[in-house]
């Protein structure tokens, strides 16, 4: 860590990143160290913004790391070995390469790491119209649970395939992927509820809101454009929702086979 972009935080910033980095699984290094988070110019400076996305995100994925670990005991018969989650502010290096507030969060299966821009939780509320605490739940609960695949074998079987596949044939698959997470942190969202008693009245229609907004055909219309599902990723903001609540319904993963459906 260079002792300038340690100053340009200061003391007080500096231990409140440490702190935050003491909660399970949260990788700060990016937040201290200029080298790894390049910045057009001057330093990093960590507001309180930052200070209450690391620690909302401690405890959410803290959460997520006890209702996994007792999901694949029950379910799958074997361990669950939680990720990382890497905050970052502005931009970020990482295997999978680099990326900035404007690519949003993401999961990087070759070091097995949920990144996560600190500035998100704000776009996610005043831009894209999907504000409240679960709502920001769901978008770290659905990076981890593409953890969660990468655990069950799902991801990297996925990711070879499109490998091989045509530009279209990948974006299909890459839509699967993407909702069976969203099965997935339906599955926790219904197990944290059920264990921590967090789950209050209006959070699955937050979870829900945001599933709607972060939608291909939702995106595209905010962006001017005509819907091109072709060009989708993650899919329509109805299958996000669907998918969200089926996982909540069920509470199991056996519920979230998207690959072999044919009524995504």
């Amino acid at each position: 860590m260079s002792a300038g972009r340690a100053s340009g935080l200061g003391i007080g910033g500096m231990l409140a990143v440490l702190a935050i980095g003491y909660f399970l699984g949260i990788d700060v290094t990016p937040l201290l160290n200029g080298a790894s988070m390049p910045q057009s110019s001057g330093s990093t400076e960590l507001t309180d913004a930052d200070r209450q996305a690391g620690e909302f995100v401690s405890v959410t994925l803290a959460d997520t790391e006890e209702i996994w670990t007792d999901i694949f005991a029950q379910e799958v018969g074997k361990r669950y070995n939680p990720p990382t989650l890497v905050l970052f502010k502005g931009v970020t290096q990482s295997p999978c390469g680099g990326a900035s507030g404007a690519t949003g969060p993401f999961y990087c299966p070759l070091d097995r790491k949920a990144y996560l821009d600190t500035d998100f939780f704000v776009t996610l509320s005043r831009r894209m119209g999907a504000g409240g605490d679960f709502a920001a739940a769901y978008v770290v609960a659905h990076e981890i649970a593409h953890h969660v695949q990468n655990e069950l074998g799902i991801l990297g079987q996925a990711n070879k395939v499109r490998q091989r596949s045509s530009q279209a044939e990948s974006n299909a698959i890459s839509v699967r992927i993407e909702l069976q997470a969203d099965c997935f942190s339906g599955v926790w969202a219904r197990h944290a509820g059920a264990r921590f008693g967090s789950i209050e009245q209006g959070d699955v229609a937050e979870a829900m809101n945001a599933a709607k907004q972060i939608g291909d055909d939702t995106l595209q219309r905010n962006a001017g454009q005509r819907p091109m599902p072709h060009t989708f990723t993650h899919g329509t903001s109805e299958q996000r929702q669907r998918w969200f609540a089926e996982g909540y319904r069920s509470g199991s993963i056996g519920s979230c086979d998207t690959f072999s459906t044919d009524a995504l």
